[in-house]
């Protein structure tokens, strides 16, 4: 297909208390489910198509891409390549820390025990290429550290850029590949 959406999933309590995520899997806030809720609703009023929708296999993505899926019955799957980049020892630490910004900019760096941008980069660039030649409409609900693989997948980006890139919470984001 010639496009897709990204949507990141909805609060969780660590983006309320600005703490990385990664991989550790973190339940959505109550606010999390009504955002989730709402983005279903906007998708409808908004008029988007989709066949299916692919999320990430952590619980504050799952969980966003259910009510999405009730509310639009677009079906969904669990698709493991869209799983949190694994931050290792960044995990639970600020979010706006200046040493996790800058460790952001180490493209082979795993931190410690975690997975590289190189990595991240290896398996998301791959899921696009097989969305982008699959004659489906796909909505993806993943995380922030996800989208900033996704952007720089699609535009040229500085370090700079790219470690400060990032959506909030149930944002929709739509990507053309022409």
């Amino acid at each position: 297909m010639d496009h897709f959406y990204f949507i990141r999933h909805g609060e969780t309590i660590w983006n309320v208390e600005n703490k990385i995520c990664g991989a550790t899997d973190i339940e959505l806030t109550e606010r999390g489910h009504e955002q989730a809720i709402e983005t279903g609703k906007k998708i409808l009023e908004m008029g988007i198509k989709a066949d299916v929708i692919l999320t990430s296999p952590l619980v504050r993505a799952s969980e966003t891409a259910r009510h999405i899926s009730e509310i639009t019955g677009i079906p969904m799957k669990i698709e493991p390549r869209l799983k949190e980049q694994n931050f290792g020892i960044w995990e639970s630490t600020p979010r706006d820390g200046l040493d996790f910004h800058e460790a952001k900019k180490d493209m082979a760096c795993r931190f410690g025990t975690g997975e590289s941008m190189l990595q991240l980069a290896q398996r998301i660039y791959n899921l696009i290429d097989e969305v982008r030649e699959k004659d489906e409409i796909v909505i993806m609900v993943a995380h922030n550290g996800i989208t900033r693989m996704v952007e720089s997948y699609f535009k040229e980006m500085s370090n700079e850029e790219f470690s400060s890139c990032g959506i909030k919470n149930c944002e929709i984001k739509r990507y053309d590949f022409t």
